[in-house]
């Protein structure tokens, strides 16, 4: 008789954490959803991009392999010069890691733009309509795979946040 009770015991032990724990999981979802630990907003849903969405002043350019912290703009003023120069520095910061990141300025327009030391595009119309959902002068950040993940406010850019995300994605990604 007490073998029986102690291998009850012991399947408990096993059973009950994973029902209660799955329970948990089912019987309250927005729980896990709501509390993030990441600083940037979550684009939702991920607005996935083509090699036609973006068409490259230099057209050896590429979203493929790197992520990229993409400014997006309709025509570059004093916001957008200072938004780059933060880029620029989250970049310099990553140390080791700015190999895996790239920075672009997305122009939504057709106007010209030369900018050093970053990469300039143009957006296609389809793309230029799912960020036009989002507020003007955004910052943007595109896996290496070109999913539109995550948004930024470029006007008060907190640096130590972006780096933060950063570091926590290159961490646990296998991909750029």
């Amino acid at each position: 008789m007490n073998s029986k009770k102690e291998l009850w015991v012991l399947l408990a032990s096993f059973v009950l954490p994973i029902a209660f724990g799955t329970a948990f999981f089912y019987l309250s979802p927005t729980s896990f959803t709501q509390h993030t630990v990441n600083y940037g907003e979550f684009v939702n849903p991920i607005i996935a991009t083509t090699k036609q969405d973006i068409v490259f002043i230099d057209t050896q350019s590429s979203l493929q392999g790197l992520w990229t912290l993409t400014y997006t703009t309709k025509q570059c003023d004093n916001i957008c010069i200072k938004a780059l120069q933060d880029m620029k520095t989250v970049r310099i910061l990553m140390n080791e890691d700015m190999r895996r990141i790239q920075n672009l300025l997305l122009m939504t327009n057709k106007a010209k733009a030369q900018q050093a030391d970053v990469l300039v595009g143009h957006a296609s119309e389809a793309l230029n309509r799912q960020l036009n959902q989002f507020p003007a002068n955004s910052l943007f950040l595109i896996d290496p795979l070109g999913n539109v993940m995550l948004r930024y406010n470029s006007k008060n850019l907190e640096i130590k946040r972006v780096i933060k995300d950063l570091k926590r994605l290159f961490k646990y990604s296998r991909i750029g």
